[in-house]
């Protein structure tokens, strides 16, 4: 069965659309640089991501000197979008009604009628 491409980004990918977003453009050494209190990786490291980013469409870039400068294409909200409709259609069917109904805890009769729980919260265990 050939392999088909995910809308949602692996992991390292989403951390480096993540610096980028904050940066709005930056280069392999400033995207490092965010990236190294909680991922401490090698600046080759880095280049191959941002680098298989750009090849995926994720990453625009332009030469800056001798470096490139990389900006994102798509927004954070394009991607939080696509991350929902894929945990939509893999756990719950498509439906964003069951969805709403897992988040606040279970099959009650208000849920599934759409009204909310008794106190109107969505479990904060299942954020």
């Amino acid at each position: 069965m050939p392999k088909t491409a995910r809308d949602v980004p692996p992991p390292l990918e989403l951390a480096c659309l993540k610096a980028l977003w904050s940066l709005k453009e930056g280069n392999v050494r400033a995207v490092q640089q965010v990236l190294a209190p909680s991922r401490p990786l090698a600046y080759t490291t880095v280049m191959t991501v941002l680098d298989r980013l750009v090849r995926k469409g994720r990453l625009a870039r332009h030469k800056v000197g001798r470096s490139f400068v990389y900006s994102p294409t798509a927004s954070r909200d394009t991607l939080r979008k696509a991350a929902v409709r894929e945990l939509l259609d893999g756990f719950f069917d498509g439906s964003e009604e069951q969805l709403l109904v897992f988040l606040r805890g279970g099959e009650s009769k208000a849920a599934v009628a759409g009204a909310p729980d008794a106190d109107g919260q969505i479990d904060p265990v299942l954020l």
